[in-house]
């Protein structure tokens, strides 16, 4: 059997072969002053870190290695130039249950809202979590950890749940998330987000749980010190430090404080808990998976540049796009932005982000039209993290030809790409359903 480097080798020269048949070219943009390629003969040459060398140049050929001194170093080099350093749960945190179990969703599921306060006094951030169990359910079910753009009482279709807060980028204030009003007579009307399909894995036998990241850390440039960050700043500091959290390990944060919640209640599966998002909340549903080995399984929805797709393909979105000042440089650690110029330095990259959530099973969604988070490099950075799966004794993707729309790979490394654009279609929930089952309902 050939060595795990000569693997990774064969890897390389197959991709490098495949690279023509992929995404179909588009002309060049510009966004923020920062050009944009869409043609793969323009994605340049790179050499990725290796995640099975150790930082003393030693390579990894065994999974205790990987587990005991590889993968904490790539937590901290990921921490110091990427996400940024969070602390730990909060000591006076609490959980306060406001909905104990009411029916809804006309009597397949039961209802519960949590309050999680961070301090002791409950003054500041708290956050809501919102679970959906089925109603029929015989002892502890696996739960799909949902975060959401939206408030939870706008996230479902459920009229029950309490009307939630979110951040007013005028005011620089948390404002109640209320419904739109109604257009006006005569009005276009405006297109509705349709909800996250609870009843959809309620009859798989699977649970829902949703929270807000707007409870935790505003998305808007200018919001560093604000959110759970403020609870954490030292007399005199103005904001968190170059190595320190940015919104992206703020809103995983939230994720691991929503498990320990999940971890006292009688009818969830602490140990069956996927972590789900999308965009932006797919790069954190990476970061919250590969920093809280607690939670079982992750499911990222087009995380693009900052999350899965390798960021030294000069292709779509790229880190100077992600690092410009007017965009979304708060999201990171401020040492991110440090290579905006200098990608190629960065020590690390999105396969070791991938490796870092091994052996727990992982699916990046894409869609094949959403150039701009560039699907193809997602692929890549799977096909690249591969070998530690493999180490660990577990299933990467196991072919290095880019699949069609609609030709999931569901291995223990999955990857499934709709056609269409960027964020979730219908059909991509029966494969999170799958994949969820797969793995957990055997």
């Amino acid at each position: 059997m050939p060595s795990i480097r000569a693997r990774e080798l064969w890897m390389v020269i197959a991709l490098r072969l495949a690279a023509a048949a992929q995404i179909p070219d588009s002309p060049d943009a510009v966004v923020a002053g920062i050009p944009v390629n869409y043609r793969e003969a323009k994605a340049g040459t790179y050499a990725l870190p290796e995640a099975l060398k150790l930082n003393s140049g030693k390579p990894v050929k065994d999974a205790k290695t990987w587990t005991k001194v590889r993968r904490p170093e790539v937590i901290r080099l990921i921490e110091e130039n990427w996400f940024g350093h969070a602390p730990g749960r909060p000591k006076e945190m609490s959980f306060e249950v406001t909905d104990a179990g009411t029916p809804a969703y006309g009597g397949k599921a039961l209802r519960r809202q949590v309050t999680i306060r961070f301090t002791k006094d409950g003054r500041g951030p708290s956050m809501d979590l919102l679970l959906h169990l089925p109603a029929n359910a015989q002892g502890r079910v696996p739960v799909l950890l949902n975060m959401s753009f939206f408030a939870n009482n706008l996230a479902v279709t459920d009229s029950g749940v309490k009307v939630g807060r979110r951040w007013d980028r005028n005011t620089k204030t948390q404002v109640p998330a209320e419904p739109p009003p109604p257009p006006a007579a005569g009005a276009p009307a405006r297109p509705r987000f349709p909800g996250f399909p609870v009843e959809q894995f309620l009859a798989a036998g699977i649970g829902v749980a949703t929270f807000n990241k707007d409870d935790l850390a505003p998305d808007f440039p200018g919001s560093e010190a604000m959110g759970v960050k403020g609870l954490y700043l030292k007399a005199g500091q103005a904001k968190p430090g170059d190595g320190e959290w940015g919104a992206i390990a703020a809103w995983a944060w939230g994720a691991s404080r929503a498990l320990d919640y999940l971890q006292t209640d009688r009818g969830v599966d602490a140990k069956r808990v996927a972590i789900h998002g999308v965009s932006r909340l797919g790069k954190t549903a990476l970061w919250a998976g590969a920093s809280d080995e607690r939670l079982a399984m992750v499911i990222a929805s087009c995380s693009g540049e900052g999350g899965a797709a390798i960021a030294r393909r000069n292709y779509g979105e790229t880190l100077a796009h992600m690092a410009e000042p007017t965009r979304f440089p708060y999201q990171f650690a401020a040492n991110y932005a440090k290579f905006s110029g200098k990608v190629n330095e960065w020590p690390v990259d999105a396969n070791l982000l991938l490796a870092a959530i091994a052996p727990r099973p992982l699916l990046l969604q894409t869609g094949s039209t959403d150039k701009w988070s560039d699907p193809y490099g997602e692929f890549l950075a799977a096909v690249a993290a591969g070998p530690v799966y493999e180490l660990l004794g577990k299933q990467a993707l196991g072919t290095t030809k880019f699949p069609a729309a609609g030709e999931p790979i569901l291995h223990d490394l999955g990857y499934s790409m709709h056609d269409g654009g960027h964020g979730t279609v219908p059909a991509d929930f029966g494969i999170y359903i799958r994949f969820m089952r797969q793995h957990f309902m055997k």
